[in-house]
């Protein structure tokens, strides 16, 4: 009998597992302390120390964040505040559901987001329902300008695997490019991680992991659903 090849869910590392597990012999949360200094070398700060401050989406983007904001030596505040008794929106089962839920699942400190230049860091971007509706309220709360960046490259692809995308038609990078996808979410910039630099915080090989989330190549066939994928309007930040 031939011994199957592990390859394990990026998503694992990206949002699923918590910070103090260990994968693949590596912790969670230094891994994504990893992710934010990769997306510091792709998207430095464009307003200098003096008036930024890097905000974390709670809660798996905090490790990010805080490794996005000490590679470029910025401050970094968790002005965003999560309702612990609102589970996964982008799991609920259908999109009234996921917005009643998005109602309640953040609130925000305005001391810590008026009059500064907001970089907002978020693990990944599925159907794309939570950040329009922060960066609105991070206007209304007199922000000067609000980035915002994602510790994961864009998710084109259906999962399979545990992620509930099961339509294509419903995630937002797949029929968005990354300028379209900035101005339905009306922040200033947008930037994710690309999938080269997403792997190489990880510290292993891209072949130890299932990245089909992002790069539409399953490891195990799909069967029927292959019939429902399509290519993506944008292959941005796919390297």
């Amino acid at each position: 009998i031939a011994e199957g090849k592990p390859t394990l869910d990026m998503f694992e590392l990206v949002y699923f597992s918590r910070h103090d597990s260990y994968l693949y012999g590596e912790r969670i949360n230094e891994v994504r302390r990893r992710f934010g200094y990769e997306l510091a070398l792709l998207h430095p700060s464009r307003s200098g120390a003096y008036n930024s401050v890097v905000v974390p989406i709670p809660d798996t983007s905090v490790p990010a964040a805080e490794g996005y904001a000490e590679a470029l030596g910025l401050p970094h505040t968790q002005a965003v505040i999560k309702n612990r008794y609102v589970g996964r929106t982008f799991m609920q089962p259908n999109q009234q559901a996921r917005r009643s839920s998005l109602q309640l699942k953040h609130t925000m400190i305005s001391e810590r987001i008026a009059d500064r230049d907001v970089h907002f860091i978020d693990d990944s971007i599925v159907r794309g329902n939570t950040m329009p509706r922060l960066v609105q309220v991070a206007r209304q709360m007199g922000a000067r300008s609000v980035s915002v960046l994602i510790a994961s490259p864009p998710v084109r692809f259906p999962d399979f695997y545990g992620v509930d995308t099961p339509s294509q038609s419903e995630l937002m990078a797949a029929n968005l490019t990354v300028e379209e996808m900035r101005r339905e979410i009306g922040c200033d910039y947008l930037g994710f991680l690309s999938v080269s630099a997403m792997v190489r915080a990880t510290r292993h090989p891209a072949s130890a992991f299932n990245l089909a989330a992002f790069t539409g190549d399953y490891p195990v066939s799909i069967g029927k659903h292959q019939s429902e994928i399509s290519a993506p309007v944008s292959t941005e930040y796919l390297d």
